[in-house]
Order: C-alpha cells, then structure tokens, then sequence
C-alpha cells in the first residue's frame, strides 16, 4: 500500500525553526511533483510549496523567502525547511505528491496524515 507518512512538527517560538519530513513507502515506480499544504480550521488547504522530480521549486508569497522544499528521489522524501516562523505559520501540514505504482499506470494524487506546527508569539 502506497503511503505518505511526515514527520517534525511541533511547537516553536515565533522567529524559530522547524523542518518537516515525508516519506514515500510502499509499492512506488515514480513520482512526479511533490507538494506541502497546510490548514487551519475552517479554512482550506493552502498550498505552501512544491517541487518537481527536476528540481524546479515553487512557493507560496506568504513563505517566499523563509521555508525551503528540497526532495531526495532516490529516497523518496521531500522536506520543508521552515526559518522564521511566524504565529500565523500555525497550521496542520500535509505532504502531497502524485505517484505511479508501475510503469503503466495513470498518477494517483496521494496524502499524508498531516503534522501540526504550532507557532507561539
């Protein structure tokens, strides 16, 4: 069974640091871009970061600057470096990636169970 599972969250003082892990297991031919969202209640889920396979990266404004996403393909992990964070930075994280089983099937969009970074001022 393929899954996403992260790691690292936590609670940081405001101007603090945290970095976020997720790692890809299971049956996994490929994966293609791979992705960190993030929710507060009653909001929806705000994309914050991704990454392609051939290192093209993209943020959100409210990150630019702060949080790095850098993957590692051959383990099939992606983190979020998170510096300078801010009380409104708090939010459950989710790691996203598309991801094909075998070489003849279609990408299937999956994601993790989430972890919460809570930033206090």
């Amino acid at each position: 069974q393929v899954q996403l599972v992260e790691s690292g969250g936590g609670l940081v003082q405001a101007g603090g640091s945290l970095r976020l892990s997720c790692t890809a297991s299971g049956s996994i031919f490929s994966i293609g871009l791979m992705h960190w969202y993030r929710q507060t209640p009653g909001t929806q889920r705000e994309l914050v970061a991704s990454m392609s396979r051939d290192g093209n990266r993209r943020y959100a404004d409210s990150v630019k600057g702060r949080f790095t996403i850098s993957r590692d393909n051959v383990k099939n992990t992606v983190s979020l470096q998170m510096n300078s964070l801010k009380p409104e930075d708090t939010a459950v994280y989710y790691c996203n990636a598309d991801m094909r089983v075998r070489a003849d099937s279609r990408l299937e969009n999956y994601w993790g169970q989430g972890t919460q970074v809570t930033v206090s001022s």
